[in-house]
């Protein structure tokens, strides 16, 4: 059984310019103001302003009496841990998922008997209840096993964050001890994976009889580029195939959960035929469910803090990006802690509002925080189509020739344009941008049609922030987008 020992990190990484860039610019800031002695709490000059004055440059106010003013109002939200929307709710909370988490129920309660439940595929778009589902599911068979003397654990890890394969195994082996209450006996960083590898066997075996591994995000965990296939094809055949090699005697399910539709099309043939998952779908949340799904988080607040028109606001703009539920969640969370730093009384349209700008913008910032400074120049590009496209839509042809005029403004490297629709598909991994294939007549040939789950302008705006992107001129960038809209048609 071959057992990949790679420990090297991606090769995809954000810009270093963008380090450089902040960097200088904290040290002129620094330089350009003005230098601050300690002030003392205590008069000592008879000449000097009072505490109340606004030009002594003192606040008005103490940190302490900031606190516990705060401290003595009354807050809008109620149960915080309500609106997180990785918070393991209870089944009643749980809203137009009913026949999923009937699959997931069915598949998985084997465990009860002690026996080995089968691989899971659980997949579609982000915030559509596959990590609750699997959470709760896990939570209620733990409660139950431990009735029953069964030593039941759930094992899970987001990849999202996971470079290679060594580090997600490592961050197994760390969520397994913590399971079973031990101390992990590896170290993470100089030794060979197959190490790792043996230390989670150990634990496993020793206080486990039955785990569920919950790879979530699975498709992000790629590894090395070097390799024949990435590192979660190669993750999904070690632990699929543990059991049968005799590695672990616990009985062992591996639930994979991607926001990719395709990923199982890059997974190794190897891997296929021993992970051979049960496959289960999640489509979007309507308005409607959204709607439901936000009452019943809606104790969360106070009694009777919220404007009618929150939470069909806050659903009506979840529904238009992919019907989200953890931005639905999100939305109503802000919102409300809006209105709490604001002093209002009660959570409003306005504050929804407001709440949508932000979230929206953070998750934007979110996603371009960690890429390459190309998949910038290629989101930007095709970010800059859209926003003046009928229907918000960008074609691929059209968005690649914005992506050169970019490249030669900046003088970065420039990639042919199989490989900018490559480096855009990887992107709806992050549910940011969609494609579809398009053809309008025998003349123009195939192209692919780029959507986007943010507005456009978000996206340009907070790409903007990159020192190189800004440097280009914002209207020469929209006068080459309107003339390749032209030619287009």
């Amino acid at each position: 059984m071959g057992i990949d020992d790679s420990d090297d990190p991606l090769d995809e990484s954000g810009s270093p310019e963008d380090e450089t860039t902040a960097q200088a610019e904290l040290s002129n800031a620094s330089q350009s103001e003005p230098s601050r002695q300690p002030t003392s709490s205590h008069v000592t000059n008879g000449d000097s302003q009072s505490k109340d004055d606004p030009d002594s440059g003192e606040p008005s106010q103490s940190i302490e009496d900031m606190l516990l003013e705060f401290d003595d109002q009354k807050g809008l939200i109620r149960e915080r841990a309500l609106l997180d929307p990785n918070y393991v709710v209870e089944e009643d909370r749980i809203v137009g998922r009913d026949e999923q988490l009937q699959e997931v129920t069915k598949m998985l309660r084997v465990a009860l008997g002690d026996n080995r439940p089968p691989n899971l595929f659980l997949y579609g778009p982000s915030g559509t209840g596959k990590s609750l589902i699997t959470k709760a599911v896990c939570h209620n068979i733990s409660r139950i096993c431990k009735s029953r003397d069964i030593q039941f654990g759930t094992i899970e890890v987001n990849c999202q964050d996971l470079d290679t394969l060594g580090i997600a195994v490592y961050e197994l082996v760390q969520q397994a001890a913590d399971e079973a209450g031990v101390a992990v006996e590896v170290p993470k960083h100089g030794v060979a994976t197959k190490e790792k590898w043996d230390e989670l066997y150990r634990i496993v075996n020793e206080h486990f009889d039955s785990v569920v591994f919950v790879l979530d995000e699975l498709d992000m965990l790629v590894g090395r580029r070097d390799k024949q296939e990435p590192a979660f094809s190669r993750l999904l055949y070690q632990l699929s195939r543990a059991g049968t090699n005799d590695d672990l005697n616990a009985y062992i399910s591996v639930v994979a959960i991607s926001n990719d539709t395709k990923m199982m099309e890059s997974v190794g043939s190897r891997a296929v035929s021993s992970f051979t998952p049960e496959d289960v779908h999640f489509d979007d949340y309507d308005a409607d469910q959204l709607q439901s799904i936000l009452r019943r988080r809606q104790d969360a607040f106070h009694d009777d803090v919220l404007d009618d028109d929150v939470i069909p606001l806050a659903a009506a703009f979840a529904a238009q990006t992919h019907g989200d539920a953890r931005k639905a969640i999100d939305l109503i969370r802000v919102a409300g802690e809006l209105a709490e730093r604001e002093g209002d009384t009660r959570v409003r349209e306005e504050h929804v509002r407001t709440a949508q700008a932000k979230v929206e913008k953070n998750r934007v910032l979110e996603v371009v925080r960690g890429i390459s400074t190309q998949k910038k120049l290629c989101l930007y590009a095709t970010a800059a189509v859209a926003s003046q496209s009928d229907g918000g839509s960008a074609r691929s042809t059209t968005g690649y020739r914005v992506y050169q005029y970019l490249t030669d403004a900046i003088d970065a490297d420039q990639y042919h344009q199989e490989t900018y629709v490559n480096k855009m598909k990887e992107l709806t991994t992050y549910s940011l941008v969609d494609f579809e294939r398009r053809s309008h007549g025998p003349s123009s040939g195939m192209f692919l049609e780029f959507q986007f789950g943010e507005r456009p302008e978000t996206i340009l705006e907070t790409l903007r922030e990159d020192s190189r992107i800004e440097a280009v001129s914002e209207d020469e960038v929209n006068s080459v987008v309107k003339a390749q809209i032209r030619n287009q048609t």
